[in-house]
């Protein structure tokens, strides 16, 4: 949209950026443009504090500072840009994290979580190299080209799913990353069967769904390995079996209840990757067993190449649980209506914008399941 003058119209909003690797969330006024081409404005009600956006502010992740945080969040359409047919004002959306376009290679294939469309998540960049976050006459690029910690965001109609309008928006925000990634990851990356024994490591926002996906799929024992006795307590809610404070007392248990079968998956959502936790999973599944990575770090997989032919194990990587988010969002929130996924539990504790940075030590002290954002946001968008 432009004035008559020919600039573009911008209006005001609240945000939380990070100006510089290492810096804490800064709260600040942004100035934000109005949606272009097949772009949506969206009012946030809801933001997810996840541990990814934590990485980026920590300097473990690259990305272009300074940067609007936040890629998980549910709210409603305010404004359409021209073009645009996914959704129409008024609409209450969730956003997905991948965006999909529908036509590209990946998406027409079922692979939507590998959208080419994904590509400037780490710029915030839209594909005609131009931004809508805005600071002193800088750019701003929105985390995933979201920006979800800000109470208003222009986005990509391709990062936008409609959803039904009685879902609370503090629940439709944890399906925009942590939900279908933690499920996905054992649904689909790994492919958990009836009878299975799985073992999880990590019992954070993904991880706890990836024991809610290994359950529901059917696994006999869901193994969870998690040094905080709050996250191995919850885990228990959400359909763990048997919860360990190591690895290696989890091992001794597997080998015991399996008659030295091994388990046939192990899926890593630590909150850091690393050496050891690999190893432990590389170690734990048994002939034809397959070790699914999601968690994000700099653990690398180093073990002979008979370790994985003489027992065909496999290791695997998973994005975004190897979800399609335009089919498994709807399905997940279908679930959760249905009561047949915990989706309420999973909120350990909501914040205020201003007390964001609060939420990531909350987290990084193991305090959280998963914290959230409630945006405090006027309804007026003049």
């Amino acid at each position: 949209m432009f004035s008559r003058d020919g600039a573009h119209m911008s209006m005001i909003t609240r945000a939380a950026i990070c100006r510089e690797p290492g810096r804490p969330w800064e709260i600040t006024d942004v100035e934000l443009d109005e949606p272009r081409a097949n772009e949506v404005r969206v009012r946030f009600h809801a933001a997810g504090l996840c541990h990814s956006d934590d990485h980026i502010q920590k300097g473990d992740a690259p990305m272009r500072f300074p940067v609007v945080g936040g890629h998980e969040g549910a709210g409603i359409v305010e404004a359409v840009g021209e073009g645009v047919t996914r959704v129409a004002v008024g609409d209450h959306v969730v956003c997905s994290f991948i965006p999909a376009c529908g036509s590209c290679r990946y998406c027409s294939t079922a692979r939507q979580n590998l959208c080419d469309a994904g590509k400037n998540a780490a710029t915030g960049m839209f594909p005609d190299g131009t931004f809508r976050f805005h600071l002193d006459g800088q750019d701003l690029g929105g985390l995933c080209v979201l920006g979800t910690f800000a109470e208003r965001a222009v986005i990509s109609e391709f990062s936008c799913i409609k959803i039904a309008e009685d879902i609370p928006f503090e629940v439709a925000a944890l399906v925009s990353c942590g939900v279908p990634t933690g499920w996905g990851s054992a649904v689909h990356a790994a492919g958990v069967r009836a009878g299975d024994t799985v073992v999880i490591y990590g019992a954070g926002g993904v991880g706890s769904n990836a024991v809610q996906g290994a359950r529901f799929a059917g696994a006999k024992n869901v193994v969870v390995v998690d040094p905080v006795e709050f996250k191995r307590d919850m885990a228990k809610v959400f359909g763990a079996t048997r919860t360990f404070a190591d690895a290696a007392t989890a091992h001794e248990f597997v080998v015991e209840t399996t008659w030295g079968e091994l388990a046939d998956h192990a899926i890593i959502t630590v909150g850091v990757l690393h050496d050891e936790v690999i190893d432990s999973a590389l170690q734990v599944v048994g002939k034809s067993g397959q070790v699914t990575i999601t968690a994000v770090g700099n653990g690398s997989v180093d073990a002979p190449a008979g370790m994985f032919i003489g027992y065909q194990r496999r290791v695997q990587g998973a994005i975004f649980g190897a979800c399609n988010p335009l089919h498994d969002v709807p399905r997940l929130l279908g679930l959760y209506q249905s009561g047949d996924l915990k989706l309420d539990e999973l909120i350990t504790r909501r914040y205020r914008l201003e007390d964001v940075n609060q939420g990531y030590r909350d987290m990084l002290d193991g305090r959280n399941v998963r914290g959230v954002v409630v945006h405090e946001v006027s309804h007026d968008a003049a």
